[in-house]
């Protein structure tokens, strides 16, 4: 039995009916995590974690990993990282019913403020840039570092 499937009937078994179960299964092998994995010192030791991360230039792999995903009970389905891959987030969209969750990660979020601390983006106006075209792209749900700057920002 695979894992997710395992950790549904497991639930089911604890009485945790109408549990949602938010998968990870659309995870690509990104730098754009480097930013998280450094201040986590999550790094790994050996190897990387390409083995389980899907490859970037592979388009196909991520709609049998929904598919795959699906069989076994998932709800939700994340992509990620997000900007890099909006044609995924597209793809996900038009292959399921399950709301589709696209998350903005750590170096999508340095970037962005790295490159506002230098004056060189409207940070506010790339953020909401950001926001929109994920949204177009297909996304019912975004995970994102800027939360707490949107609030700010729709607060004005």
């Amino acid at each position: 039995m695979v894992l997710l499937l395992k950790f549904v009937v497991e639930l089911d078994e604890a009485g945790y009916y109408n549990i949602p179960i938010m998968s990870y299964g659309v995870k690509y092998a990104s730098s754009f995590f480097g930013p998280f994995r450094d201040a986590a010192d999550s790094a790994p030791s050996f190897g990387d974690r390409k083995t389980y991360q899907m490859d970037p230039a592979n388009r196909l792999e991520a709609l049998r990993e929904l598919e795959s995903d699906l069989k076994e009970g998932c709800d939700m389905m994340i992509v990620k990282p997000a900007l890099s891959y909006l044609d995924i987030v597209r793809d996900v969209k038009n292959h399921t019913n399950v709301p589709v969750v696209a998350y903005n990660v750590s170096g999508e979020y340095s970037m962005t403020k790295a490159a506002a601390q230098n004056g060189w983006i409207d940070e506010e106006r790339v953020v909401m840039e950001q926001m929109v075209s994920m949204k177009r792209a297909g996304a019912d749900m975004i995970i994102t570092y800027f939360a707490k700057d949107i609030c700010r920002y729709l607060d004005k």
